[in-house]
């Protein structure tokens, strides 16, 4: 079969790699894919939000089927397009994809369905959030643009003055454009915090592998939020009895709150959870597979990812097995310096190669006018071992992490050090 992925980073990276495991796939395409991965599919210079540039291109080569991996293209309705030219796809219609698409969407369906989440309020103006804010005077209070802002429009407002100033960055000046014409402010919940990625056909759901998050620019979770620092799996918070209460209280009640609105749910449904004293609660919701949690949520899936797939857009999951390994997995982010407000790029790329059990998912890279590799983003790879244990899994991660070639690369040392510690008081 010809199967095209669309996106271009280390989360396809991850997808492609392990779709190639598939006998059923005869060539893989990414669209526009990156230089890094040029070697495990075939990559097209079709951006991911070029919808029409998409489908296109799946009816000229006659495409079987397509992964839709990043928000802003199943936002924009891609999969709806691309269904209606007759490719089947891995991914929710438009409908489904606004439970990412809207903060203010997925808020009111949780409280409408009783799936618990932080209080919360929304705001249309920056002159309510503002008065709101003064009267609550409540602090940390967390502000998020309702719309999608690749991972970083929540602020995590510790005093009024950063409250207000965070209002004012997304309402006044629009840092993420129309993302932030409205927000939420919500009550800052604390606990640790958990992401569960699940395939979901609309009625079923399997739950993948827990992992946890590094989020944070520098060690010691300091800095500014970015996309995704690095990664860790499974996560040691999560445990079995966690696991039940979340099927009974959050993903199963998730899933049929969007059915009742006719907006049914078929792809990878991301929970980020924190546990909180009062028990787990919904940060938020994706429509897609995390970056970088995929990056270690994958690497430890045995079934095969394809038939998963096709199972979850054909309405098949409940018969379908969807089989994880018990070893553990650990991925280190490399970014650009200065990242992830001002960075340059060019800088020449070189990684280490695969082995059964480590993996590098190139996330920004581009061939320069001299043929060379070079970095071309903020995050340029996430560096992933496997292995019995996750003290194992983070040697080994930051052992290849040292065979990096970045002139300008820089990583956080203390990836998994949490999950660790959290290990050693449970033993």
């Amino acid at each position: 079969m010809k199967v095209m992925v669309v996106g271009g980073g280390g989360r396809e990276h991850a997808i492609i790699k392990k779709l190639k495991e598939s006998r059923e796939i005869s060539v893989l395409y990414a669209l526009p894919g990156n230089a890094g991965m040029a070697g495990d599919a075939v990559c097209v210079p079709i951006g991911a939000k070029d919808i029409d540039g998409i489908v296109a291109f799946a009816q000229k080569e006659g495409i079987d089927y397509a992964v839709v991996a990043p928000d802003d293209p199943l936002v924009l309705g891609a999969v709806d397009r691309l269904n209606e030219v007759g490719v089947p796809c891995f991914g929710p219609n438009a409908a489904a994809a606004v439970i990412e698409g809207s903060k203010i969407f997925s808020k009111n369906l949780m409280k409408k369905y009783g799936i618990p989440t932080a209080s919360y309020e929304t705001f249309e103006s920056a002159g309510a959030a503002i008065a709101y804010l003064k009267e609550k005077n409540t602090f940390p209070a967390v502000i998020k643009a309702d719309g999608l802002a690749l991972g970083k429009g929540v602020t995590i407002a510790g005093s009024l003055e950063e409250a207000v100033e965070a209002v004012n960055a997304m309402m006044c000046d629009r840092v993420f454009g129309e993302s932030g014409a409205k927000v939420v402010i919500e009550e800052f919940l604390t606990g640790p915090e958990v992401s569960v990625l699940a395939f979901t056909d609309g009625e079923t759901v399997k739950p993948m592998v827990s992992s946890m998050d590094h989020k944070r620019a520098r060690d010691g979770d300091e800095g500014p939020n970015t996309g995704g620092m690095g990664t860790v799996a499974p996560n040691p918070f999560y445990t079995e009895e966690t696991a039940k209460e979340c099927m009974e209280k959050i993903f199963l009640p998730t899933v049929r709150a969007m059915k009742r609105e006719g907006r049914p749910f078929r792809g990878c449904l991301y929970f980020g959870l924190m546990l909180t004293p009062d028990g787990p609660k919904v940060i938020e919701y994706n429509c897609r597979f995390g970056d970088p949690e995929t990056q270690v949520v994958l690497p430890l899936l045995k079934s095969d990812l394809f038939t998963v797939m096709k199972a979850v857009t054909e309405g098949r999951l409940a018969e379908t097995d969807v089989e994880f390994s018990s070893d553990s997995a650990c991925c280190v982010v490399v970014a650009s310096s200065g990242y992830p407000t001002s960075y340059q790029t060019g800088y020449p790329l070189t990684v280490p190669k695969d082995t059964t059990r480590d993996f590098t998912f190139v996330a920004g890279a581009k061939t320069d006018g001299e043929g060379r590799t070079v970095s071309a983003g903020g995050r340029v790879v996430g560096v992933t071992s496997v292995r019995q244990t996750l003290a194992e899994a983070v040697s080994a991660a930051y052992e290849r992490v040292k065979k990096v070639g970045l002139e300008n690369g820089y990583y956080r040392k203390d990836v998994g050090k949490r999950a660790l510690e959290v290990g050693k008081n449970k033993g």
